[in-house]
């Protein structure tokens, strides 16, 4: 399966629709890392949300989600571009007990902020408190509190694969409002006949003919999703040279060298003394 999103639409009607689809992504971003299965399923489905919530990006730039909490997964963080490129990373305390996979239980009373940053101009974000049982039911509350629209997720993780399914209402310009409000709850009872098997295994223009199929949704082209992480030396090294001279002096003392290892992709960068000494000397 080719990681890759789906939008459809509805004819004479104001509802839209979103199809993910992911696998060499997720393992690409899980590889490196020992996540419990629960972690690792929290994971999949924020990936799966990203991909679905950035296909609203018109501009060059990217969409992150972070839950953080007061349970055993401290941070949540995943990330989408406006190009389809993904990448996701979790901080989790030892020695707990993974059985349950729910987001009260993994992450506990906390927030989730939605953060919109273009590559130009300022940044938008939004914040929801961690009120639901799942990541999508959060999201939910999220569109209702800070989008006004109304919009339904769906998602689902598990053997390294990810998936999810976005219904949105929009505001009406084709239909009216009762037309629009009709439509809406038939295609929304539809969805919720949906599995969390089906969403994960069946391709996606089976889950529409299976869903949807006394109302065939217009299909545009299907949009690529691939792993993708911003890393670089450039990066690590301007990361270092923040720190100030006090602190690379140190390093350079006692070290004589510094390897930085990237959270999302587990990429390694050393730099050695000569690297140090010469940012101690540029910030000087």
């Amino acid at each position: 399966m080719q990681d890759h999103k789906q939008r459809f639409l509805f004819p004479d009607s104001d509802i839209r629709g979103e199809l993910v689809q992911v696998e060499s992504s997720i393992t690409r971003i899980l590889e490196g890392h020992s996540y419990p299965l629960a972690v690792q399923g929290l994971i999949g489905e924020a990936v799966a949300a990203v991909a679905l919530l950035a296909s609203t990006l018109k501009f060059k730039g990217r969409l992150a989600l972070q839950a953080q909490g007061h349970g055993p997964v401290s941070l949540l963080l995943a990330e989408c571009t406006n190009d389809g490129e993904l990448r996701a990373v979790a901080r989790h305390s030892d020695g707990q007990d993974w059985s349950e996979g729910d987001v009260r239980t993994l992450i506990g009373d906390g927030h989730m902020v939605i953060t919109i940053i273009p590559e130009q101009g300022q940044q938008y974000q939004g914040i929801v408190p961690l009120e639901g049982d799942t990541l999508a039911q959060c999201l939910e509350a999220y569109f209702q509190q800070s989008e006004q629209l109304p919009t339904r997720l769906w998602l689902a993780s598990g053997n390294n694969r990810a998936a999810g399914l976005l219904l949105q209402r929009l505001p009406n310009q084709i239909a009216g409002t009762d037309a629009n409000g009709q439509m809406w709850e038939h295609l929304e009872a539809l969805a919720s006949t949906l599995t969390m098997e089906e969403l994960l295994n069946l391709d996606d223009q089976t889950i529409l003919h299976r869903l949807f199929h006394d109302t065939p949704p217009q299909l545009p082209e299907t949009n690529s999703l691939k792993f993708g992480c911003t890393c670089s030396r450039e990066r690590n090294r301007n990361a270092l040279i923040s720190l100030g001279i006090e602190e690379l002096q140190t390093l350079l003392d006692e070290d004589g060298e510094v390897e930085l290892t990237c959270d999302f992709c587990r990429h390694q960068e050393k730099f050695d003394a000569v690297d140090l000494a010469e940012m101690i000397r540029e910030i000087s």
